[in-house]
C-alpha cells in the first residue's frame, strides 16, 4: 500500500465525536497500519451492504514515522514516541533538527493541532494502535483520564494502569495531559508483530471504541468483533497495574533471555535478561509485559500485578 501521513477519514456529517486513530508511529508496526487501510474500506462499503447504518461524527486515520515506515524499522534515529515531552514542544529547549523523526513530529503534531482547533466542542479521542515484539496477549493502556479508563474497559482486552505516566514523551500522554478531558487518549496494543490476526483485533477494537463512543450504533457492531477479542484475552487478568519498567541506554548491550511472552507470571529474582553488567533480575513476582525482542527500543520489559481478574 502506498504510505503517507493522512490516511483517510470517514463522515456522514452527523453530529458526534472525532476520533483520531494513530498507527506506524513505530515503523515496524504495520497491523494498525493495515487495520486502519481496511477499516476506511469497510466503512465506505457499509451503507450500501446496511442501509440503516448510521455514523455519528467523524473518524480521522493518520500514519506516524513514515520513514521508519518503509524501512520496517522501529526508528530511524530516535523514537518518535519518545520526543512529545511538554518542555521541548513548549520552546524551552529545542527539539534536534538533525534527527529524522524531527520532521515526523512536526508534521504529524500540525495535522493532529489543527484537528483539534477545528473540532468546536465535540468530544476527541486519540487512539494509538501498537503491536509488540512478543506474542501472549493484547492489552489497552489507558490515561489517568477517567474517560479512558472507560473506553479501555469495554474494548475486551486486559486494562493496564499506570504505564502511559511511566513514559516521557508519548504522544498520547502529551495530548492527555495537554488538554486535559477535552482530549481522551488511549493505546492498543493488538498482539505480536508479525501475526495476521493482529490487524483484525486492530480493527474490533478500533470498532468497539467507535461503539462506545457512540460513532455508530452498537447494534451495528458484529459479535465476531467482540469474539476475537473476547477469545484472544481469555484467562488474562482484567486489570492490572504497573509496577516496574526496566529502562534501558544505548550501550548497555541488553538481552532479553529467549521464550517470555505476554502476561507470564515470573518470580522475583528470576533471570530474565542480560546486560553489560551482567545478569539482570525480576524485581517483583508478577506478570512481564512487552519483553524486548528487538534491537531498537528504550523499554526492556515490564512488570504488571493484576488487581482484578
Amino acid at each position: 500500500m502506498h504510505i503517507k501521513r493522512f490516511l483517510g477519514s470517514y463522515t456522514q456529517n452527523k453530529p458526534g465525536p472525532l476520533l483520531i486513530c494513530l498507527a506506524g508511529i513505530h515503523g515496524n508496526e504495520w497491523a494498525g497500519v493495515q487495520a486502519l487501510d481496511l477499516l476506511l474500506k469497510m466503512l465506505e462499503v457499509e451503507p450500501i451492504t446496511n442501509p440503516s447504518f448510521s455514523f455519528h461524527g467523524k473518524i480521522l486515520c493518520l500514519l506516524g514515522n513514515l520513514p521508519a515506515l518503509r524501512s520496517r524499522m522501529r526508528f530511524i534515529d530516535h523514537d518518535l514516541n519518545r520526543l512529545w515531552d511538554p518542555s521541548r514542544l513548549n520552546g524551552q529547549f529545542t527539539i534536534p533538527e538533525g534527527l529524522k523523526e524531527t520532521l515526523q513530529l512536526k508534521m504529524l503534531k500540525g495535522i493532529i493541532d489543527k484537528e483539534i482547533r477545528q473540532n468546536g466542542h465535540r468530544q476527541i479521542i486519540l487512539l494509538d494502535l501498537h503491536t509488540t515484539t512478543a506474542a501472549g496477549g493484547i492489552f489497552t493502556l489507558p490515561t489517568n483520564q477517567p474517560e479512558s479508563l472507560r473506553i479501555a474497559e469495554t474494548m475486551h482486552a486486559p486494562v493496564i494502569k499506570g504505564v502511559i505516566e511511566g513514559l516521557d514523551g508519548t504522544c498520547i500522554r502529551y495530548y492527555s495531559e495537554k488538554y486535559n478531558d477535552a482530549v481522551t487518549g488511549l493505546v492498543f496494543e493488538g498482539g505480536q508483530h508479525d501475526d495476521p490476526l493482529s490487524v483484525n483485533r486492530c480493527i474490533a477494537a478500533v470498532i468497539n471504541c467507535m461503539g462506545t463512543i457512540g460513532c455508530v450504533d452498537l447494534a451495528h457492531i458484529e459479535n465476531r468483533h467482540n469474539q476475537l477479542l473476547v477469545e484472544y484475552s481469555r484467562g488474562l487478568p482484567k486489570v492490572a497495574r504497573l509496577l516496574y519498567r526496566h529502562s534501558i541506554l544505548p550501550g548497555d548491550q541488553f538481552q532479553m533471555k529467549n521464550g517470555y511472552k505476554n502476561f507470564q507470571p515470573i518470580s522475583q529474582g528470576e533471570e530474565l535478561a542480560e546486560d553489560k553488567l551482567g545478569l539482570v533480575h525480576a524485581q517483583f513476582d508478577g506478570m512481564i509485559l512487552m519483553p524486548l525482542y528487538q534491537d531498537q527500543g528504550e523499554d526492556g520489559y515490564f512488570i504488571v500485578e493484576p488487581i482484578q481478574n
